[in-house]
């Protein structure tokens, strides 16, 4: 992935991101998200939801390690993950998905059944 497409995509609107992520994993099968030192995953909150970080591509996570997340791991995972674990996780946490955030900044916050169905959508697309 070279610098200009990462600085284009970053500057879509949060829910143009979100269109890109979903094309983008339907067709790779692969996304991120942060752990801790523990291995475990990392959550943000905004207004009393907790939201759960996912990206197309570890360049666009590593861009977000600021402001506490400095530390943080970069997780890769795949849709078998997706399936056997975290959606078990946001279900378990009562977490919203925040697809694609940009530094600090929120990205296109989602719930999980939303984020289900458009996936799928997508990934009949390259069946």
């Amino acid at each position: 992935m070279n610098q200009k497409e990462i600085e284009s995509v970053i500057a879509l609107a949060s829910e143009e991101r979100y269109k890109y992520f979903i094309k983008k994993v339907a067709d790779s099968e692969i996304f991120y998200t942060f752990t801790d030192d523990n291995g475990n995953y990392v959550l943000s909150t905004i207004d009393e939801e907790r939201l759960f970080p996912l990206w197309s591509a570890q360049e666009y996570a590593q861009l977000c390690k600021v402001n506490g997340w400095e530390n943080c791991e970069i997780k890769k995972l795949d849709l078998d993950d997706l399936e056997d674990e975290i959606i078990d996780f946001i279900t378990d946490h009562s977490c919203l998905i925040n697809v694609f955030p940009v530094f600090d900044k929120t990205g296109f916050v989602v719930d999980l059944m939303e984020f289900s169905k458009d996936l799928s959508d997508e990934l009949k697309n390259y069946g």
